[in-house]
């Protein structure tokens, strides 16, 4: 394997066909805790470097498998090849024994999953802060991030690595200048992981103290590309600003601000979604006065509110004679004194900043919670049927046939496998529900007037401990 790598394994499902055709791109699987490489004696010389390209499989295995060998050890690593057919083998290893011994290798497979896992870290969190103790060993303006590693004038050569290249140790050769080295690269709003692989060996940011553990008995360093700065005019007089919200639990002792020439400011990454906010001054609570939106906190409070990303408007119609309606749901705790809709000619509006995804809702209109009369889609049972909101779907559930069937949901890990809350809607023939998904591996099930049954669309399906089987489906950037 590469000598300079890191361990960075996306497990994706191949299926064979026969053993008389192996393609280079399919030739990758794991099972049963190993990585297992199906390699074919009839391939071409230019086949075989296919697959060491791919793979990032090392010459010595190559030669090995052809030479007959049943067993290689290789920068530590047992290998071993077992014959299949006349021309079929398997080369493979122990994925855990390959963790134990803190190898350095890397299996790099299938771009379009890497994908996914760089996408899937890279909205991981709902917030986040850089922690640089130098200012200048980072920079992220118009969407273009700039990493400075200061020194280091001995070296010969230093790439930069993380998830926004796939951990890749050749993509992103830096440059040198009189004082360091320097990469540029255009990056999403979001969190990422990297290091710094200095003459092939792996570094992480000696200036950055946010850092996570890489489970290879190192760590790697962590940083923010920000998408907001928090703004707060005058106190000058003040000691001490922090800033504290919904989206970090309101805690009191962690995104303390910094003193700028016009007040106080704070650079960091919100994810989607619309956040409550204050500031804590001194000790004392105050609205952010330039906000754009304050609303009651239904405790006898207000806070500012800000929106990252599209808006949903929500809508109620007639009720012209309704004193109060109110908007309460998943996306803000079900609080039902935080949200009043506004009245309009033909009922009653709200428009709110949603990330993508599944949520749950109902209104109250002076004090009676019902469903939304114009959405077909809804959740829970009569005496409690919240209606549900897909916002920005990604993939549509469809389950063909059923037509005597008088309740049908789909349920997986995405809603923890609650049978009952995504109840799909009868459509041309078929049972049909649209879902809003990060990036990654889900399993599920169709619920058929409370019989469990697997995707018959899907043959992509794994086993699970009852013996019944979970289909499956992966969400691509």
């Amino acid at each position: 394997m590469s000598k300079v790598c890191k361990i960075f394994l996306i497990l994706f499902l191949c299926s064979f066909t026969g053993w008389s055709q192996v393609k280079p791109k399919d030739a990758c699987r794991a099972e049963d805790g190993r990585i297992l490489f199906t390699i074919d004696l009839k391939w071409t010389a230019a086949q075989r470097q296919e697959v060491a390209r791919l793979f990032d499989i090392d010459s010595i295995l190559m030669a090995g498998v052809w030479s007959g060998k049943s067993e290689m050890t290789v920068n530590g690593v047992l290998w071993r090849v077992k014959k299949v057919t006349a021309r079929i083998v398997e080369l493979s290893k122990s994925l855990t024994e390959n963790a134990s011994k803190g190898s350095s290798d890397v299996i790099l497979i299938d771009d379009q999953m890497a994908g996914i896992v760089m996408e899937t870290t890279r909205e991981s969190v709902p917030y986040g802060i850089n922690k640089f103790t130098r200012i200048n060993v980072f920079r992220y303006a118009g969407g273009k991030a700039t990493f400075f590693l200061p020194g280091h004038a001995e070296a010969r050569q230093i790439f930069l690595s993380g998830t926004f290249n796939n951990w890749s140790t050749l993509q992103m050769p830096m440059w040198k200048n009189d004082s360091g080295w320097i990469y540029r690269l255009d990056l999403l709003p979001g969190k990422y992981q990297y290091k710094y692989v200095i003459d092939g060996r792996w570094a992480a940011d000696p200036f950055n103290r946010q850092c996570e553990d890489d489970f290879n008995g190192g760590e790697n360093s962590v940083v923010f590309c920000f998408n907001h700065i928090f703004r707060l005019a005058g106190q000058s007089e003040a000691k001490r600003v922090v800033l504290c919200g919904s989206f970090n639990n309101w805690r009191e002792d962690e995104l303390k601000m910094i003193r700028i020439r016009s007040g106080w400011g704070l650079q960091l990454f919100l994810r989607e979604g619309t956040h409550a906010y204050k500031y804590l001054v001194d000790g004392n609570w105050i609205n952010d006065p330039s906000a754009a939106v304050t609303r009651p906190d239904g405790a006898g409070n207000t806070n500012s509110f800000i929106g990252i990303g599209d808006s949903m408007i929500f809508q109620l119609k007639g009720y012209p004679n309704a004193k109060k309606v109110i908007l309460a749901g998943s996306f803000n705790g079900w609080n039902t004194g935080e949200l009043f809709m506004q009245k309009t000619e033909t009922g009653w509006i709200l428009p709110y900043a949603l990330a993508p995804g599944v949520y749950e809702y109902r209104f109250i209109v002076d004090g009676t919670w019902l469903s939304d009369p114009d959405n077909p889609l809804h959740a829970g049972d009569k005496e409690c049927d919240n209606s549900v909101l897909v916002f920005q779907p990604n993939y549509t559930f469809r389950l063909d046939g059923q037509a005597e069937a008088k309740k049908v949901a789909v349920a997986g890990s995405f809603n923890g496998w609650n049978g009952n809350n995504y109840r799909m809607t009868r459509q041309d023939g078929k049972w049909v529900f649209p879902i809003s998904l990060r990036p990654g591996k889900y399993t599920y099930k169709f619920v058929v007037d409370g019989k469990w049954i697997r995707d018959p669309g899907n043959q992509l399906w794994e086993e699970n401990e009852y013996g019944t089987g979970n289909s499956v489906i992966w969400i691509e950037p």
